[in-house]
C-alpha cells in the first residue's frame, strides 16, 4: 500500500508514484504526464504570479526609506518577495481592529541570517483545537489553506485580509516559518515551525502563560531561490522599512511601532506624510503646502500640490494602494470639482477640465473601508465602489478653500495660458514669398524684400473686393493686395483657444500677414505686409467690423498698433451732392446735414444718392478714389495708454459696468470728424464705435412708450401707412416695410418680427397687434412651427388702432432717412404696450426682461391715476394660461415669481397635466417625459399620451404604484419640472428721452408713462381744435365763394389765375397755400406717393419759403363745376354745422376725458377677445372630450382639476344680438385650423318685427348655418342670408348693392338664365357644384349680356318676404351637399395669363357664350340628391371688396408663388 505524504490534499498526490511505464520509458509522453492535476499548493509553487505577483525582479521608481529619510528612486526588486513581507504586516496591523488596546508592533529584518520577525502585541491567536477540523487553531490559519476569520460578508469588517491566503502565502515562499502566540485567556502559549515550502512541521509546543501575556508573532525565512535572490539586498530592505512606517502613519500614535528595536518617530498620518513632504522640499526654494483634514474616525485627507503628475499615497486598512483604486477617486473628484470651477470663472477660455487640475495634486489618503475588494490578489488598486464604502468622507469648505489658495489655482492659469499660446501657434504665420489662400488677391512685392512698403486691403465681403479691384488699376498690384472678410470677426477678447484655432478667417489673416503668436512686433520687417487697410461700409456695423479688427491685433500684438501707418482705414462717402458736373462727397451725416441747412430755399437742381455700402460704388468711383488716396486713407495712430484703455471698454467683459457707464453718457449728434487725417484709437472708440453700441442697444431693448424696437416700430408705421386693413402675405409686407421705412437688414429677419407681432399662442403676445391668418406658429413649439413668410397672410388686429388711436399721429417726431419719411421715435399708445406683450433682450452693456401683464389691471390703474388715486400692484399675467403666477420673492430692484403647470391625480397610477409653465413648450415637454428615468435607469413612465392641439396641453401619464409613490415623495411638481421662475428685476427700457434706464417696478413704469400720455392728450386736443377750426374756415370760404360764382359776383371762366387770386385775395377770401417740398424731397429730386403728399400736406399758413407761391386759393379754384350749385352750398352748410358741433365738444373735452373715452373703447375690443376666448374654449373641450371618448379615456378623476379659464379665440367683429338668438338651432362645419373662413348669416325666418338688418352688424361674428371651409391662407368673402321674413322696414343699403349687382353683370356672370331679373354664377366646388343666383337691380344698372343657348334652371328658390320688393338685390346660392362645401375660386379675370372661365368671360363673349354652356353641362350631367340644400346670401359692397381681395388677388398672389 502506497505511503501517505504529509499535509497534501489531492489523491494522486498523497499516493506513493508507481513506477514508470513502457511508454514512459521509450521517451514519449503518457497521458498522464501530458494531462495533470495539481494539488493548490503545488499551484501556488508552480503559478506564483496568480497569488503574489510576479517573481522576477523589478526596477519602478518608489518611496523608500533609507537613511533616516524617504527617497523617491528607482528601485528594483521582487514583487512577490514584497507581497509575503506586506501579508504579514497586514496581518499585524489587522488585529489593531479585533483588539483595540493593541499597542505595538515589532519588526526585525535580518539580512546576514535572511530572517524576518513581526510580533504585534492585542489578543492572540486561540489556542485550542478546531472541532470541525481536528487540528490547533494557529496551525489551521497559518499552516492549511483557505482558512480566514474573513469569510462572512454579512459581517462589516475593516480589515485586510479578505480570501484565505495571506500569511499561508509566506509560509509556502519560506524555507523556515514559525508561529509563536501568547493567548492569555487560555493561558496558553503555542509554537509550530514550518519547513520546506509548508511541506513539513513541527508538532506544535504548547506551554502555559500568565493572563497578561497576549501577542503572536510571526517569523520566517524566505526562499529566496524562488525568488532569483541569494540575499535580502538593499533595495528591496529599503522597501520594506518603508513599509513598516506605513503602518507606524495608518495605526498612529496609540501603536509604538518598531524597526530592528528602534522606534519609529512617527506618532500620526501627518508625521508620516511630512516625511514625503519633506523629501520633495529639498528640490523647492518654496516649501509645498500641506493640507490636513481628520474628516472622522475612518478617513483622513492631506492634500498638497505636484507639478504636472498626480501623485497619491493612500491606504486601505494599512494596505499600501500604490495605484489607488476608487478611495482616492472619492476624495480627488470633490477636490478638482471645486478648484475646475474657481479656475474658468477667472478664465473663461481656460477650458479646463477636471483631469488636468489632478494633474497638479498630491494627495494623501489614509482609511477604513467594510470588506474592501480589490482588483488582485496583490491588492495595489481597490475596487470596491463608493456607496459600498460603509462611510463617507466630505471635505469640508474650508480645506478646499485652503487647497485653491495653495497655489493650484495659479498653476493651473499659467498651464492653461501655456496651452492656449502652444495652440494659437498652430496657426502662426511666417514671412514667406507666395502663401494660398482662398480668394486672396496678393500683393506682388508681398513677403520680399519690399514687404514694409505693401498694404494688405481687408473689406467687408466679395462686393467691396470688387470695388477695391477696380481701384488697383490706379495703384498697381505691386505694393496692394486686397482678402474678403467673411463678415464680424470674432471677438478673440472673449473666445476660447478652441474658436480661435478653428476660426478659419483669423487663421487666414494670420498667414497672409506673417503674424506669429507671443511675437513682439517692434517694426514690420518680419511681416509679409507693412500696412493693414480696413475697407468697410460706412455704416454701424461696417464700424463695428473696423472695431474687431483693432481688437484682433490689440489683444495679441499690441505693440504693432504703435507703429505708425500700421494700420489705415479706407473710407468712402456717405452721401453724394450732384448738380450738373458739381459733385460734392459726405463722410458723415452731420456734415451733410450742416451742409443742407445752409442750403434753405435754394436746393433745386441738386441730387443726392445715398451710399450704405461699397457695393453702392461704380468701378469708376472706386477708380477715383484711389486716385485721392490722401482723401480716403486715414491712419490710426497710438497716442497714450488711453487708447489701450478705450479698445479694452469696447470689448472685454471685465468692464461691463464701465461700458454702461460709457454708453449712459453717450450724447446725440456725437461723431468722428472725417477731415482729420489722422485718428487715435480713443477717438475711434469714443466717437464711432460708440454709434454701433447705441444702434446695437436700440435693436436689443424697447422703448418705454411704446414697448417697441426699432424693427417693431418700423412694421407698425407702415401698417398704418399702408391703412393695412386688408390681408396681405408676409413675404410681400416685408418688402413694402423694408421700401417705405428704410429697414437696412435682411427681410428674413423683418419676416420674424412681423410673425412674432402676429402670435397669440400662450406666452407670447397678450393683444397682438398684428392678425395671424394662417400658421403662425402654436406653443407646441414656441412658435418655432410658424409656416414659411410666403404662405401666410396678415393685417392689422382691430384693437391696433384703438391702442395707437389715430388722432396721435401728427404729433409724433417721424424721423427721416435717405430723404424719406420713415416711422416716429416712438408711438404714444394709450397704455404702456410694453407692460402688455412684455419684452426679452440683450444689448451692448445691458439686458432687459419684462414680463407679460393683464391689460384690463394696466387700464384700471390708469383710470386710478386719472381719478388721482393710488394704483394697485400688478403681477405678470398671460392670455389664456391656466396656471398659476405667485410671488415668491420681493427685493429692493425687483421681485419674482413662480409659475406653476396644473396637473391631476386621476387614480393611483396615472397623472393627468393640463398646463404647462410659460415658455415651456409641448413638443420639447413630451421629449422630457419620455426621456426621464428612474434611479435604475428605467423609464418613468409605462407611457405618455398626448391629447393637446395647437392650443391647450394635456398629457396623460401612466405609472406603476411604485414610482407614483416615488414622485409623490420627490415632489411631482419637481419631478415633472412644472414650475419655472421669472422676475422683474431686469426691467431695462429707453425712456421718452432715449435714455436707458432701470424700472423696479411695473407701477413704476405706468407712472412714469402716464405723466408722459397726459401731456399728449393735451397736445391732441389743441391739434384737433386747430384743425376742426381750419376745416371750419375753409368750409365757410367754400359756401361764399360757391355763392359768389352763382351770384355772378366772381366770374371765374375766361380769366387768368393770377388774377383770379388778386380778386380773391382783395375779397377776404383766407389762403391755404399748398406746402412745398421738404428740402431734404427737394435735393433728392424724390416725389412721395400722393397719400404721403396728403399726410405730409398742412393747411396752416405760412412763410414764403415754405409754401409754393400761388396755391393759396387751390382749394377753391380746383372744386368741380358740379359742386359750384345751391345744393351744393347747402351740402357744405351741413357739414359746417356737424364741424361747429366738434368744435364746441372739442373745447368742452379735457384731456382726461379724452382718455377715458380710448379707454372705454379698449374696453370693447378686451370684451370682443374674451368673448373670442371663450368661444374657443367651449370648441377645445368638446374636441378634447370627443378625442377622449374615442380613445376610451376618462376626461377627470382624481384630484379636481383647476379651474380652467377661458381660451382666447380672435375674432374681428362682435355678432349682433339677433344674429346670435338666431344661430343657437344652427350646426356650424369647423373650418380648418389656423385660417379664418367665410362667415355667413341664417336667414332670420323668426326674426321680430322691428328688427333693423344694420349691414355691418350682420357682417360681424355670429352662429351661421352653415360655415364653409376656404382655401389655406384666404379670408374668404363674408356674405349674409337674406331675412326671408324681416319686416318692410328693414334697412339695407340699396346703392352698395346696386354696385355689386353692376359689377356681377358686367362679367356676365351667368346672365342667360330665363328670367333676366336673376344671373347665375357656376362655380367650381371640389365635389358638388354651387350656383349662385345674384337677382338683377329692378331699375337702372347694366343691360343684361346675350343669353346662352342651353343652361340648366336653377333650383326654385325660397319664398321671399317683403325684403324682396325692395331695390336691394339678392343672391341665393344652392349647394349639392352640405358634407363638403369647400369653395374653389376660379382665377382672377385681371390676371392676363389666366386661362380660367371667368378670365375668358372678361376678354371674348364667345368664350364667354361657350365656358358658360360647358359649365351648365357639367350641372346638369350630376345626378340630384335628396339632401340638396339651398343657401340664401345678402351682398354688400363691404362684402363684394373682401371677395375682391380674397377670392381674385390673393389667388393671383398664390399663382405667382406656384
Amino acid at each position: 500500500m502506497a505511503t501517505k505524504l504529509p499535509l497534501q490534499t489531492s489523491n494522486n498526490v498523497n499516493v506513493a508514484k508507481a513506477p514508470p511505464s513502457a511508454a514512459s520509458r521509450g521517451g514519449g509522453k503518457t497521458i498522464e504526464e501530458m494531462y495533470q492535476k495539481k494539488s493548490q499548493l503545488e499551484h501556488i509553487l508552480l503559478r506564483p504570479d496568480t497569488y503574489i505577483g510576479s517573481i522576477e525582479k523589478h526596477t519602478q521608481t518608489l518611496w523608500v526609506y533609507e537613511n533616516d529619510e524617504m527617497v523617491n528612486r528607482p528601485v528594483t526588486y521582487v514583487p512577490g518577495l514584497y507581497k509575503i513581507f506586506d501579508e504579514i504586516l497586514v496581518n499585524a496591523a489587522d488585529n489593531k481592529q479585533r483588539d483595540p488596546k493593541m499597542d505595538s508592533v515589532k519588526v526585525v529584518i535580518d539580512v546576514e541570517q535572511n530572517l524576518i520577525s513581526v510580533c504585534n502585541s492585542g489578543d492572540g491567536v486561540p489556542v485550542e483545537i478546531h472541532q470541525e477540523e481536528g487540528v490547533y487553531v494557529p496551525e489551521m490559519i497559518f499552516g492549511h489553506l483557505l482558512t480566514s476569520s474573513n469569510y462572512n460578508d454579512n459581517e462589516k469588517k475593516t480589515t485586510g485580509g479578505r480570501n484565505g491566503y495571506g500569511a499561508k502565502l509566506t509560509n509556502i515562499f519560506s524555507t523556515e516559518f514559525t508561529i509563536e502566540t501568547a493567548d492569555g485567556k487560555r493561558q496558553k502559549m503555542y509554537k509550530q515551525v514550518f519547513e520546506n515550502n509548508m511541506g513539513k512541521k513541527s508538532e506544535p509546543v504548547i506551554t502555559k502563560c500568565n493572563k497578561i501575556d497576549n501577542w503572536t508573532k510571526v517569523s520566517f525565512k524566505p526562499d529566496l531561490g524562488k525568488f532569483g535572490m541569494t540575499h535580502l539586498e538593499d533595495d528591496v530592505v529599503a522597501l520594506m522599512s518603508k513599509r513598516v512606517f506605513d503602518i507606524a502613519g495608518c495605526l498612529g500614535k496609540t501603536v509604538k511601532v518598531e524597526l530592528n528595536g528602534k522606534r519609529i518617530p512617527i506618532k500620526s498620518f501627518t508625521d508620516y506624510v511630512d516625511l514625503y513632504l519633506a523629501a520633495a522640499n529639498k528640490s523647492r526654494t518654496e516649501p509645498l503646502p500641506r493640507l490636513v483634514e481628520k474628516v472622522n474616525d475612518r478617513w483622513e485627507v492631506c492634500v498638497s500640490i505636484s507639478e504636472g503628475q498626480f501623485q497619491q499615497v493612500s491606504f486601505v486598512n494599512s494596505i499600501a494602494t500604490i495605484k489607488g483604486g476608487t478611495h482616492v477617486d472619492y476624495v480627488t473628484s470633490q477636490i478638482t470639482n471645486y478648484i475646475v470651477g474657481i479656475v474658468n470663472k477667472k478664465n473663461k477660455h481656460a477650458n479646463v477640465k477636471a483631469h488636468n487640475v489632478k494633474s497638479h495634486l498630491w494627495v494623501f489618503v489614509n482609511s477604513l473601508i467594510d470588506n474592501p475588494a480589490f482588483d488582485s490578489q496583490t491588492k495595489e488598486t481597490l475596487t470596491l465602489r463608493q456607496s459600498s464604502f460603509g462611510s463617507k468622507c466630505e471635505l469640508s469648505e474650508d480645506i478646499l478653500k485652503k487647497v485653491a489658495k495653495s497655489g493650484v489655482v495659479e498653476n493651473l492659469l499659467s498651464w492653461a495660458t501655456f496651452k492656449q499660446s502652444k495652440d494659437l501657434k498652430k496657426t502662426d504665420g511666417s514671412k514667406a514669398d507666395r502663401v494660398y489662400v482662398e480668394k486672396l488677391e496678393d500683393a506682388n512685392k508681398a513677403g520680399g524684400k519690399e514687404s514694409q512698403r505693401c498694404t494688405l486691403i481687408l473689406t467687408e465681403g466679395d462686393s467691396a473686393k470688387a470695388l477695391a479691384m477696380a481701384g488697383m488699376a490706379v495703384v498697381g498690384r505691386d505694393y496692394y493686395g486686397v482678402f474678403p472678410l467673411r463678415g464680424k470677426l470674432l471677438n478673440v477678447r472673449e473666445a476660447t483657444t478652441t474658436q480661435i484655432t478653428n476660426n478659419k478667417e483669423i487663421e487666414n489673416i494670420k498667414k497672409i500677414l506673417g503674424l506669429k503668436q507671443n511675437m513682439v512686433y517692434e517694426n514690420v520687417n518680419s511681416l509679409r505686409y507693412g500696412h493693414m487697410m480696413i475697407m468697410t461700409d460706412q455704416d454701424h456695423d461696417g464700424s463695428h467690423i473696423k472695431g474687431l479688427l483693432i481688437n484682433f491685433i490689440h489683444s495679441f500684438w499690441p505693440t504693432l498698433l504703435k507703429v505708425p501707418s500700421f494700420l489705415v482705414e479706407f473710407i468712402t462717402p456717405i452721401v453724394k451732392a450732384t448738380r450738373k458736373t458739381e459733385v460734392l462727397s459726405f463722410y458723415s451725416m452731420p456734415e451733410y446735414e450742416s451742409w443742407k441747412e445752409s442750403l434753405s430755399g435754394n436746393a433745386t437742381g441738386w441730387t443726392i444718392k445715398y451710399y450704405k455700402g461699397l457695393g453702392t460704388s461704380t468701378s469708376k468711383e472706386g477708380k477715383q478714389y484711389f486716385e485721392n488716396l490722401n482723401i480716403h486713407q486715414k491712419d490710426f495712430v497710438w497716442e497714450d495708454e488711453q487708447d489701450g484703455e478705450a479698445i479694452e471698454l469696447a470689448f472685454s467683459k471685465k468692464k461691463i459696468e464701465a461700458r454702461k457707464n460709457w454708453l449712459s453718457h453717450f450724447e446725440p449728434g456725437t461723431h468722428l470728424d472725417q477731415k482729420q487725417q489722422k485718428i487715435s484709437f480713443s477717438d475711434f472708440v469714443n466717437k464711432e464705435l460708440i454709434l454701433f453700441s447705441m444702434a446695437d442697444l436700440q435693436r436689443s431693448i424697447p422703448s418705454m412708450v411704446d414697448g417697441l424696437k426699432p424693427g417693431q416700430r418700423k412694421i407698425l408705421f407702415c401698417s398704418f401707412k399702408r391703412n393695412f386693413t386688408k390681408e396681405a402675405k408676409v413675404g410681400q409686407f416685408s418688402g413694402y416695410v423694408s421700401e417705405h421705412s428704410a429697414y437696412h437688414h435682411g427681410e428674413q429677419s423683418l419676416a420674424s418680427t412681423i410673425i412674432g407681432m402676429a402670435q397669440d399662442y400662450v406666452g407670447s403676445n397678450n393683444i397682438n397687434l398684428l392678425q395671424p391668418i394662417g400658421q403662425f406658429g402654436t406653443r407646441n413649439m414656441g412658435g418655432k412651427d410658424a409656416a414659411s413668410a410666403r404662405y401666410i397672410f396678415t393685417k392689422l388686429s382691430s384693437a391696433t388702432r384703438v391702442l395707437f388711436p389715430k388722432d396721435d399721429d401728427v404729433l409724433l417726431n417721424y424721423l427721416n432717412e435717405d430723404g424719406q419719411k420713415i416711422e416716429p421715435t416712438w408711438y404714444m399708445p394709450i397704455i404702456p404696450t410694453v407692460l402688455v406683450n412684455g419684452s426679452e433682450g440683450i444689448g451692448t452693456g445691458w439686458s432687459s426682461f419684462i414680463p407679460n401683464y393683464n391689460p384690463r389691471d394696466i387700464v384700471a390703474n390708469v383710470r386710478r391715476l386719472l381719478n388721482g388715486e393710488s394704483m394697485v400692484a400688478m403681477d405678470p399675467w398671460y392670455r389664456n394660461f391656466k396656471g398659476t403666477i405667485e410671488k415668491t420673492a420681493s427685493k429692493e430692484g425687483g421681485a419674482t415669481y413662480t409659475i406653476t403647470g396644473v396637473y391631476e391625480e386621476i387614480d393611483e397610477t396615472t397623472l393627468r397635466v393640463t398646463e404647462l409653465p410659460i415658455r415651456r413648450w409641448s413638443d420639447d415637454y413630451k421629449q422630457f417625459l419620455v426621456a426621464l428615468k428612474t434611479n435604475n435607469n428605467t423609464s418613468y413612465f409605462q407611457s405618455v399620451n398626448a391629447y393637446n392641439d395647437d392650443r391647450s396641453v394635456d398629457f396623460e401619464l401612466h405609472l406603476s404604484e411604485e414610482n407614483m409613490a416615488m414622485a409623490r415623495q420627490e415632489g411631482i411638481l419637481k419631478l415633472l419640472k412644472l414650475t419655472t421662475t421669472i422676475a422683474t428685476t431686469n426691467m431695462h427700457l429707453f425712456d421718452e428721452n432715449n435714455v436707458i434706464k432701470k424700472y423696479a417696478t411695473p407701477e413704476q413704469i405706468l407712472e412714469e408713462f402716464f405723466q408722459l400720455r397726459l401731456q399728449y392728450y393735451e397736445k391732441r386736443k389743441k391739434v384737433i381744435l386747430e384743425n376742426l377750426e381750419l376745416e371750419l374756415l375753409k368750409l365757410e370760404n367754400k359756401v361764399k365763394f360757391i355763392l359768389g360764382v352763382v351770384s355772378g359776383e366772381i366770374v371765374v371762366n375766361n380769366r387768368k389765375k393770377s388774377d383770379l387770386v388778386q380778386e380773391l385775395r382783395q375779397k377776404g377770401f383766407t389762403p391755404f397755400p399748398k406746402k412745398a417740398k421738404p428740402v431734404e424731397a427737394a435735393v433728392a429730386g424724390a416725389t412721395d406717393t400722393a397719400e404721403e403728399e396728403s399726410e405730409e400736406t398742412s393747411d396752416v399758413p405760412a412763410s414764403r419759403s415754405t409754401f409754393i407761391s400761388g396755391s393759396e386759393y387751390d382749394y377753391l379754384l380746383s372744386l368741380a363745376i358740379a359742386t359750384l350749385t345751391l345744393e351744393k352750398v347747402q351740402e357744405l352748410c351741413g357739414e359746417r354745422d356737424k364741424v361747429e358741433k366738434a368744435v364746441e365738444d372739442m373745447k368742452k373735452a379735457t384731456p382726461r376725458s379724452l382718455w377715458f373715452r380710448d379707454l372705454e373703447s379698449l374696453d370693447a375690443e378686451l370684451d370682443k377677445l374674451d368673448q373670442a376666448d371663450a368661444e374657443a374654449e367651449k370648441e377645445i373641450e368638446k374636441a378634447q372630450k370627443k378625442l377622449r371618448d374615442k380613445a376610451r379615456v376618462p376626461l377627470k378623476g382624481g384630484k379636481a382639476a383647476a379651474p380652467r379659464k377661458q381660451a382666447p379665440k380672435k375674432t374681428t367683429k362682435a355678432a349682433s344680438s339677433s344674429a346670435m338668438e338666431i344661430g343657437d338651432s344652427v350646426v356650424e362645419v369647423p373650418k380648418p385650423k389656423g385660417r379664418q373662413g367665410a362667415k355667413k348669416k341664417a336667414p332670420a325666418a323668426a326674426a321680430p318685427a322691428d328688427a333693423k338688418a344694420d349691414d355691418d352688424e350682420m357682417i360681424g361674428e355670429g352662429d351661421s348655418v352653415v360655415e364653409v371651409p376656404k382655401p389655406k391662407g384666404r379670408q374668404g368673402a363674408k356674405k349674409k342670408a337674406p331675412a326671408a321674413a324681416a319686416p318692410a322696414d328693414a334697412k339695407a343699403d340699396d346703392d352698395e348693392m346696386m354696385d355689386l349687382a353692376q359689377r356681377l353683370a358686367l362679367y356676365s356672370f351667368g346672365s342667360t338664365s330665363e328670367n333676366p331679373s336673376k344671373a347665375a354664377i357656376s362655380l367650381d366646388v371640389d365635389d358638388e357644384d354651387v350656383v349662385v343666383e345674384v337677382a338683377a337691380p329692378a331699375k337702372g344698372g347694366r343691360k343684361p349680356a346675350a343669353a346662352s343657348k342651353t343652361v340648366k334652371p336653377p333650383a326654385a328658390p325660397r319664398k321671399r318676404g317683403p325684403a324682396a320688393s325692395k331695390k336691394q338685390p339678392a343672391a341665393e346660392v344652392v349647394t349639392v351637399s352640405p358634407e363638403k362645401k369647400v369653395r374653389k375660386m376660379r382665377s382672377s379675370p385681371f390676371n392676363k395669363k389666366s386661362s380660367s372661365v371667368l378670365g375668358r368671360l372678361a376678354n371674348k363673349e364667345g368664350e364667354e357664350e361657350e365656358s358658360a354652356e360647358t359649365v351648365a353641362a357639367e350641372n346638369s350631367s350630376r345626378p340630384k340628391r335628396a339632401n340638396r340644400k339651398v343657401m340664401k346670401y345678402v351682398l354688400s359692397d363691404s362684402e363684394s371688396e373682401s371677395g375682391n381681395d380674397s377670392e381674385f388677388d390673393d389667388i393671383e398672389d398664390d399663382e405667382d408663388d406656384e
